[in-house]
């Protein structure tokens, strides 16, 4: 079994930085790809940024390239996102999410933490 369990979330005004930080345990090195998205109220969830385990390749949504950084910590314990720049439309909960399969087959979920872009 997969635990996912996400930290860092908060408020900020646009133009802000937040650090996301999501702890990653169990049969980790069943995992290909770990990802974070991200739901806005009476939106569906969208998928935000994540990076490959085999090779660390990392992929992001258009909306977020540029601003947007994802890493992992040693022994891959740790999935990071740093979001610089941020904006009101980047406002929503943020889950971590872990597959066997590949970046659109998600089989394990955090809980989420709220991020709140606003002035």
């Amino acid at each position: 079994q997969i635990q996912l369990v996400e930290s860092g979330g908060g408020s900020v005004q646009p133009g802000g930085s937040l650090r996301l930080s999501c702890a990653v345990s169990g049969a980790t090195h069943s995992l290909t790809y770990i990802g974070w998205f991200r739901q806005a109220p009476g939106k569906e969830r969208e998928a935000v940024a994540g990076i490959y385990q085999f090779n660390s390749q990392t992929w992001y949504a258009d909306s977020v390239k540029g601003r947007f950084t994802i890493s992992q910590g040693n022994f891959k314990a740790t999935v990071n996102l740093r979001m610089n720049s941020l904006k009101v439309e980047d406002t929503g909960i943020y889950y971590c999410a872990g597959s066997r399969h590949g970046r659109t087959d998600i089989d394990y979920w955090g809980r989420g933490t709220q991020v709140t872009v606003s002035s």
